[in-house]
């Protein structure tokens, strides 16, 4: 999630070519101490009720609309742009083989954990991770785990003692990232003090050492702050580590400083910086962590940043950890327009299954793949609007890995980039309704559209519920059409020799209007080449936001979301493997969308974000256990009645207390909140 204005400008795209020398880069080493320790169980605070002194629900704006979709025809025989266009992908029956699946954390959750002393946050981005009879998943803002053989929280039930607005609230025993990582709540509501706010989580379990690894972007609070209103310009990542293979248990924090970490060329993207969309992989030597720099102060991008640790310190608690740290501006050789060099964007580290399938060559090696269509990875100071499109891929490598282990760490970053199919930015997606007034069945639209509902104090008008008379605006709201990504890079892994990794596109399925889809690569990192590539869209869906697990005999699945004209934001999948690339798609088993999406972020009378931008994903998730694969997705699991949703805030209603829950009579759980209604879903497939 970014919740900063990202980068306003555009560049010129890249030309095509093969192949180019990678430019090495040397990492520099700083200590990081562990900084203290955490747990699953839920920190102190005072409950939140009707006299709270604030009833802020967001912790700031995004101002960013997000890129303009590329405006071309994305092709599936050629890459060209000016071929035939993608074929719909068939639907699968039976393969892989699903085994079971359950609702993860949804707003509700996230809304009324520790008290309610949460904001209202879109989109979740998906963190998840799976070993040793344990789901660990962690979202914006959120964190449970459960067990693998029931799909049960395994946390302690803490209804009782999780009391909003006068009632205990059943939140599934989900514990908000804030106490997790040891932090006073994001906002104390009788107070309106605000806590640190954490966001963008990702979780890997490293079944080498048989730790799980939960890493997420901290902002430290400050009143006023000199960056972005309440926040300081401070910020740092707060890397999670199980003590033991048991995630319920304790955990050692190591917080990473990311406040300096950029590069100012030639004071065009002086700092401070924001180490923003941080994401974990791991070799048999490391721990990955990466971040994208923005400068707080400027409107541009200052590189992709790379932390790698030594594994076996951090599994072991080590007091303190050599870390070395890489800065990818410019260190990608590529003859363009942008200049003679670029720098990296969305570096996405591979992580591996199971032990035995890591790369030992060259004392150690970690790989990442990158994309490069975005304004950010081609010329992050220009001042034209650019294509927005690429038909390049880049492979990173990182060597000599195993001296994280010594006293003296020196790892060396190298890369290449590899011609793919065309690529660009999709348009956003589309549910059913989208562009038309909310119905009933769209509450949270529908009200700020109502101006005739009596409410229960006599005024008239659902609106006045949700914003005040100056915000006001009579029949604007439409349903949304939910943002898809840009074509950033999604999860990587490096399995059976190969790198996986897949990202959102442009397509125009059975030649028909453009929709989001996906771009899916299979690269042998070694040679390097690309061993196998595609798309996968169809007619009258939009596919996005990817996450791929392999196992080690290089059998995967890919997960992502899928809605349609037809077709409510739903968690699907595909089959995937080196042999015949991405096979027949489908919706999991109780993840067909059961009705659309309707948060805070798509609503212009909100105001938030202005310009409206619909708020969705960032990325899913995906985990091998053993034969198994484990993916998350958001989509929307319940669907809330008008009626209901007002509850007794409308004249002669009953329900719950809590404004928008369709909790009912007793108080919950609840169906979601006022503001939003996105769940995830976590399924077990065999491929």
């Amino acid at each position: 999630m970014s919740i900063f204005r990202r980068l306003g400008v555009a560049v010129v795209a890249l030309a095509a070519f093969t192949m180019w020398p990678a430019s090495g880069a040397m990492a520099e080493s700083r200590q990081v101490p562990v900084g203290g320790t955490g747990s699953a169980q839920t920190g102190e605070f005072t409950p939140s009720s009707a006299g709270d002194v604030t009833q802020d629900e967001f912790p700031t704006g995004d101002n960013d609309e997000g890129p303009d979709p590329y405006n071309g025809t994305i092709s599936f025989s050629t890459g060209t742009g000016g071929g035939p266009s993608v074929s719909s992908a068939k639907k699968a029956k039976s393969n892989p083989t699903f085994n079971f699946g359950f609702e993860g954390l949804n707003h509700y959750q996230q809304r009324y954990s520790r008290g309610g002393n949460q904001f209202s946050v879109e989109p979740p981005d998906q963190g998840m991770c799976v070993g040793n009879g344990y789901v660990v998943e962690a979202v914006n803002d959120v964190f449970n785990v459960y067990s693998t053989a029931t799909g049960a929280s395994v946390l302690p039930d803490n209804t009782a003692t999780n009391i909003v607005s006068g009632f205990p609230r059943n939140v599934n025993h989900a514990v908000d990232l804030n106490s997790f990582y040891g932090y006073p709540p994001a906002i104390n509501r009788s107070t309106g003090v605000r806590g640190e706010f954490v966001t963008d989580p990702s979780c890997i379990f490293d079944a080498q050492t048989q730790r799980f690894f939960v890493v997420s972007l901290t902002l430290d609070s400050q009143v006023p702050g000199p960056c972005q209103g309440v926040f300081s310009c401070v910020n740092h990542l707060d890397l999670a580590v199980s003590q033991t293979n048991n995630p319920t248990g304790g955990w050692n924090i190591y917080r990473i400083d990311v406040t300096n970490d950029g590069t100012n060329t030639g004071g065009v993207n002086p700092g401070p910086y924001l180490g923003d969309y941080p994401h974990i992989g791991a070799d048999a030597n490391g721990i990955y962590l990466t971040t994208n720099a923005y400068p707080w102060h400027a409107n541009g991008f200052s590189g992709a940043q790379i932390y790698a640790l030594s594994k076996a310190q951090l599994a072991a608690g080590a007091a303190s950890v050599t870390m070395q740290h890489i800065d990818t501006s410019g260190t990608v050789n590529v003859p363009s327009d942008a200049g003679s060099t670029q720098p990296g964007f969305t570096l996405w580290p591979a992580q591996s299954p199971g032990t035995s399938q890591f790369n030992l060559a060259n004392n150690g090696t970690e790989y990442f793949l990158s994309s490069n269509a975005a304004d950010e990875a081609q010329k992050p100071a220009a001042g034209t609007a650019g294509s927005r499109t690429s038909n390049q891929i880049v492979v990173w490598t990182l060597t000599n890995t195993a001296s994280l282990n010594t006293t003296s760490p020196a790892v060396s970053l190298g890369n290449k980039v590899l011609t793919v199919g065309r690529y660009g930015v999709p348009p956003k997606q589309q549910q059913p309704g989208s562009g038309t007034a909310p119905t009933a069945a769209v509450p949270q639209g529908h009200c700020l559209n109502d101006a005739t509902t009596l409410l229960f104090n006599g005024q008239a008008g659902c609106w006045n519920l949700l914003v005040g008379p100056a915000a006001h605006a009579a029949g604007a709201e439409v349903v949304a059409s939910p943002d898809s990504n840009d074509t950033r890079m999604q999860q990587v892994m490096y399995a059976n020799g190969k790198l996986w990794g897949a990202l959102d596109t442009a397509l125009n399925p059975d030649g028909g209007p453009q929709r989001a889809g996906i771009a899916w690569y299979i690269v042998n990192p070694v040679t390097p080449k690309v061993v196998l590539s595609g798309y996968l869209g169809a007619s009258g869906h939009d596919f996005t936001y990817p996450a791929i697990g392999v196992t080690a005999s290089g059998r995967g699945v890919m997960a992502f979301t899928d809605t349609g004209d037809a077709t409510y934001p739903s968690a699907a999948y595909a089959p995937i493997d080196a042999s015949v690339g991405v096979g027949a798609w489908n919706d999991v088993t109780g993840g067909l969308g059961a009705a659309a999406d309707d948060g805070f972020s798509g609503y212009r009378q909100q105001n938030f974000p202005n310009p409206i931008r619909s708020r969705w994903g960032d990325y899913g998730a995906a985990a091998v256990d053993g034969n198994s694969i484990w993916i998350a997705s958001e989509y929307i699991a319940h669907t809330c009645d008008y009626t209901d949703w007002g509850g007794p805030f409308f004249a002669g209603g009953t329900g719950d207390n809590l404004l928008g829950t369709c909790g009912g009579a007793n108080h919950g759980p609840g169906a979601r909140t006022a503001l939003a209604n996105w769940s995830t879903r976590i399924s077990k497939l065999t491929p």
